[in-house]
């Protein structure tokens, strides 16, 4: 096979991982903190968990589920967002033998009953401010023990209760609940503690992770990602980013949610593996108090989406910050684009570098050279272990250059589509490559660059106009904040650009957009119609839904 990238890969960084030396994530988990015991792991809300209480907190989870009976490879559904409880109980899971199932905390009650009962859970965590949808669900599938905590449950005694009081009294986020038999997370901890745990027999090929998805084809089902694929991403994430990090020093900021499988296994597996103390943030779309928890930690690392970046750009204290430690900016999860890359460069000193992945593949499957000196326009390099190539809709390769479906195999490749064994037939190609439904190219120094999502071209007379381009030309324009370009119906052309904008300045024209987009656009991907609006839909991670916009 072809492997023009390995010509241009960083100094120190191999082209191969051993995988035949990969561990179950209990094991690398209990090391990792055995070797960075006394260091913190975790801040949330000005409270700390050094790795020794993590593992102590961990271990009890594990006791209390083996206690109500859970067995090796039965699913456990988080629905907890970026607080200190979400690692105790992900890695508690885990030691125990345990499948996670991760659950947006903001699904709605049909979402949450058609996800339980596709995997079937027995246990779900949750915090206090949803336990009303669970409420309305808790009949469904195989459900039979419900945990629910407060926010401030694990901040300490006078800080969690004036935490709790703030939100329950004061800002009144806590709706009535209630669910029959629920534990409250404390209590769990001390059951579990009183019982211990027994250290189940594991082996990389476990399945470790139901992790939602909307797959290649959009249609929702849950990934099989084993202990061998994560712990594949975790090792191809390490070898990539030892010579550059420093072990034990590391500060790394978390605003994106650790249910989302970007985080998950960037900042909360692969740095736990270097002792980085992990700095959470609950709600990263309160941008002025993000600024504010940054402000107090020594950030040497942070990873976001496009749309993040942006709204900390576009804030006035953010260029207030010390970014004097800041070593390591990395955007995924959607497109960085030029402009927002541009301003992160200019303001913080550090370039905003991009990585590409998806939910079948742990999720790394590219990244930018930690060295390069500023944004360059690719998606990064193939990661060690990783083969990729850009194929036509027969499979077939392409020459360098060509645009086509980027395919990929690799050890962080899922096993297939949990009880989808069709959606999981049509995903592969004969040989094994992952189709991942998103149009690249990859050039001769071996950089692949993303053009978009296969199903969201838009077919303008017979030509493709790809989404991801439009939205960076009318970004561009200084009035504009952010913008999403759809495909309509037209008579003539068969589709016509459509984009939706959220203006700096609401004096911006819809005739002034489209004449801004003439200048630095081909006449036939100019946007036909502009459509101004407050705000864009996005998904809790941050990317804006352009199917929301279809509707």
């Amino acid at each position: 096979m072809h492997t023009p990238w390995l010509k241009s890969y960083p100094p120190g960084v191999p082209a191969t991982i051993d995988t035949t030396a990969l561990q179950p994530l209990d094991a690398m988990f209990a090391a990792a903190c055995q070797r960075h015991a006394t260091r913190v792991a975790y801040v949330s809300m000005g409270q700390t968990l050094t790795y020794a209480e993590l593992a102590a907190h961990s271990r009890a989870f594990a006791g209390w589920l083996q206690s109500r009976g859970l067995q090796k490879g039965e699913r456990v559904a988080l629905m907890l967002p970026n607080l200190l409880q979400y690692p105790v109980a992900f890695f508690g899971t885990l030691l125990a033998g345990g499948v996670v199932v991760n659950c947006n905390p903001l699904t709605t009650p049909r979402e949450l009953g058609q996800l339980l009962q596709d995997t079937q859970p027995k246990v779900l965590v949750t915090i206090e401010n949803f336990a009303h949808v669970v409420e309305q669900v808790q009949a469904q599938g195989t459900l039979r023990h419900v945990i629910v905590s407060s926010v401030g449950e694990l901040l300490g005694p006078l800080k969690g209760q004036l935490v709790d009081f703030v939100l329950r009294q004061v800002k009144r986020v806590v709706p009535p609940w209630h669910l029959h038999g629920a534990v409250r997370f404390r209590e769990a901890l001390a059951q579990g503690k009183a019982h211990g745990f027994q250290p189940p027999d594991l082996t990389t090929d476990d399945l470790a992770l139901l992790q939602a998805t909307g797959g290649t084809t959009g249609l929702p089902k849950a990934a099989m990602l084993t202990h061998g694929n994560m712990a594949a991403n975790v090792t191809q994430a390490l070898a990539w980013l030892k010579p550059v990090v420093r072990e034990g020093e590391e500060c790394i900021l978390t605003p994106l949610p650790l249910f989302h499988v970007f985080a998950l296994t960037a900042n909360c597996l692969s740095f736990l593996m270097l002792g980085a103390k992990n700095v959470l943030i609950a709600n990263p779309r309160d941008i002025p108090a993000f600024i504010k928890e940054w402000r107090k930690h020594p950030v040497t690392v942070v990873t976001g989406v496009n749309t993040l970046f942006n709204a900390l750009l576009n804030h006035a204290d953010f260029a207030r910050l010390d970014f004097g430690t800041l070593r390591i900016t990395l955007g995924g999860g959607m497109a960085v684009q030029a402009p927002v890359a541009e301003r992160w460069l200019q303001i913080t000193g550090v370039p905003l570098l991009q990585a590409y992945g998806l939910t079948e593949c742990s999720p790394a499957v590219t990244i930018d050279p930690l060295d390069l000196p500023a944004f360059n326009g690719a998606i990064g390099l193939p990661m060690p272990s990783t083969e990729l190539e850009i194929r036509d809709d027969s499979g077939h390769a392409l020459a360098l250059g060509a645009v086509g479906e980027i395919c990929v195999r690799g050890p962080q490749v899922m096993t297939g589509y949990w009880q989808r064994p069709a959606e999981t037939a049509a995903a592969f190609h004969a040989d094994g490559f992952l189709r991942t439904g998103d149009l690249g190219m990859l050039d001769a120094a071996g950089y692949v660059y993303l053009v978009d999502r296969k199903k969201d071209v838009i077919l303008v007379s017979g030509f493709n106009v790809y989404p991801n381009e439009v939205e960076e030309a009318v970004v561009l324009h200084p009035a504009i904040l952010e913008a999403a370009a759809i495909g309509v119906p037209d008579a003539h052309s068969g589709e016509a650009v459509k984009v939706f904008a959220v203006r700096r300045d609401p004096a911006l024209t819809e005739a002034a957009l489209i004449a801004h987009c003439r200048s630095v656009l081909t006449g036939y991907k100019v946007p036909r119609i502009v459509e101004f609006r407050d705000s864009l839909p996005h998904t809790t991670v941050g990317k804006i839904l352009r199917r929301a916009l279809k509707v």
